[in-house]
């Protein structure tokens, strides 16, 4: 029974801390602002800092990173290059930056 508590605790801690994700509750009625933009309700949207966007129908918005962050990698002979055109991590070697290296795991 401990054991089965702890891992619905852990889920529910899992599920509500998704540190990449923000909501804002309705507020314009033609749809939603982000950086001074109108979206259209219903409408989904990829901003300039990568954030996948969904304005609802109510007028609410739900905006989560489009991208993982490497968190384990070998972090002597690599290193996490960010693209802001594709959204997306590369991680090189530090004296090849044209060798990619292996990611282990990523976060968001």
């Amino acid at each position: 029974k401990c054991i089965l508590a702890s891992l619905i605790a852990l889920a529910i801690l899992v599920t509500t801390c998704s540190a990449g994700c923000f909501s804002r509750l309705p507020g314009e009625s033609h749809g939603c602002f982000y950086r001074g933009e109108l979206h259209d309700r219903g409408s989904k949207f990829r901003t300039k800092d990568c954030m996948d966007c969904t304005c609802s129908m109510d007028g609410s918005m739900r905006c989560c990173q489009a991208y993982g962050t490497p968190v384990k990698y070998d972090k002597e002979k690599c290193t996490a290059v960010f693209n802001r055109n594709t959204c997306l991590y590369n991680v090189v070697e530090k004296k090849n930056p044209s060798r990619e290296c292996d990611i282990l795991a990523m976060v968001g």
